[in-house]
């Protein structure tokens, strides 16, 4: 039984396909267009929702609040400022950060892990509530974590692909607007070619199964810091590993107006022994991406990835001095909740301190997705790097 699939044709697409299917008819001509072979972007149920999700996404000032650390690595947090590691404490703090008054103005996502999705405040309303009444897009991280890859040089893939449609359906209906899957490649690792190849296709499997059921796709291969190798070499794995994952989107038929990018910016590996000014790092990150991103993809939303708080605003700040062919923001975590935790400190007396420190963050780097932020009067803590070798989430 032959498969089919429903597509979405404009005039222009209609009339040039009907033509080159008169020419394979024509007496004696060869048959170079056939048309079982006329690859489509298929249109589905949710295409236009998922179009308008990602443009919400990626308006103008505005980035993703990314609080989906798992709760292992929410617990190194909370143990930081001397909390236990319970679903109290753990809901405590995600609470003081999605009731934030007016943090909408800056934040247009936030991406949560299973279990503040379904939480509720301690006064009874439910996060995702809390969310769309500051006009923020509740998101949810769906893959299972990383696990070492069989053949590799020492290197992972990302698992989660098993039963993903049917929990993407059932976030959807708790509220759920977009996803996340985060794979990552090592450069002091290769990257062999095998963890590139799988990266990029547990991506795409990913996205279309995302797109499916209501879901825009963040994409996300992270390129891990680690490394004593220069800015050049970082360029050059992005370059390969963003060549292979819009290759298999394609395979995969996403479409890519309705998908989310979140890159790592193209930086010298942490140990190596010349940093690399915002104007550089805007430069290659840049060039990177306008060799391998497609004009159709919405939104650029980039991660911290151990870079400190003002670091990070200034590296955004300096790759929006100049228009960009689409919305390039951020997809914060450690450079948005930093100085939030440390003012927290567990106490009820502190909340609504550590809730202005986030708005103080979120400002800023709304400020940097325009192109108008500057460093004048950072706290020292800002400047406080934050990378950790080997870091997993």
């Amino acid at each position: 039984m032959a498969c089919s699939s429903v597509v979405k044709l404009n005039a222009a697409s209609s009339s040039w396909i009907a033509g080159q299917q008169a020419v394979n008819q024509r007496p004696g001509s060869a048959a170079r267009f056939p048309s079982r072979r006329v690859s489509l972007v298929r249109a589905g149920s949710y295409t236009d929702e998922l179009i308008k999700t990602a443009k919400s996404v990626a308006s103008p000032g505005r980035g993703i609040l990314a609080i989906d650390e798992s709760n292992a690595t929410c617990g190194k947090r909370l143990a930081s400022i001397g909390l236990d590691n319970t679903e109290t404490n753990r809901q405590a703090y995600r609470q003081l950060l999605l009731t934030t008054p007016g943090l909408g103005e800056y934040i247009s996502g936030a991406i949560l892990v299973e279990e503040t999705l379904y939480q509720s405040t301690t006064d009874g309303k439910k996060f995702v509530d809390c969310l769309r009444d500051e006009n923020i897009v509740p998101g949810i991280k769906v893959d299972k974590g990383l696990v070492p890859l069989p053949g590799s040089n020492n290197e992972s893939w990302c698992q989660g692909l098993d039963g993903l449609a049917s929990r993407s359906a059932e976030y959807y209906k708790q509220g759920a607007r977009f996803a996340k899957w985060r794979t990552v490649v090592s450069i002091p690792c290769g990257p062999s070619a095998l963890a590139v190849k799988e990266a990029a296709w547990g991506l795409a499997r990913y996205a279309a199964i995302s797109q499916d059921n209501g879901l825009v796709p963040i994409v996300e291969p992270e390129i891990l810091l680690d490394g004593d190798h220069p800015i050049e070499r970082t360029l050059e794995v992005a370059e390969r590993v963003w060549a292979e994952v819009f290759y298999y989107l394609a395979e995969n038929n996403v479409t890519f107006e309705g998908i989310l990018l979140k890159p790592s910016m193209v930086t010298p590996g942490a140990e190596h022994k010349e940093k690399a000014s915002p104007d550089t790092i805007a430069k290659y990150t840049l060039t990177m991406l306008k060799r391998r991103v497609p004009p159709a993809v919405p939104g650029i939303m980039f991660l911290s990835g151990g870079q400190s708080e003002m670091e990070a605003t200034l590296n955004l700040n300096a790759m929006n001095q100049t228009p960009n062919p689409w919305h390039v923001s951020f997809s914060y975590a450690r450079a948005l909740q930093n100085t939030v935790l440390k003012t927290w400190q567990g106490r009820p007396e502190n909340i609504e301190a550590a809730q202005k420190s986030l708005l103080v963050r979120a400002k800023a780097n709304s400020l940097a997705q325009l192109g108008r932020y500057s460093a004048e009067g950072e706290s020292e803590e800002a400047k406080k790097g934050m990378f950790v070798k080997g870091y997993t989430y």
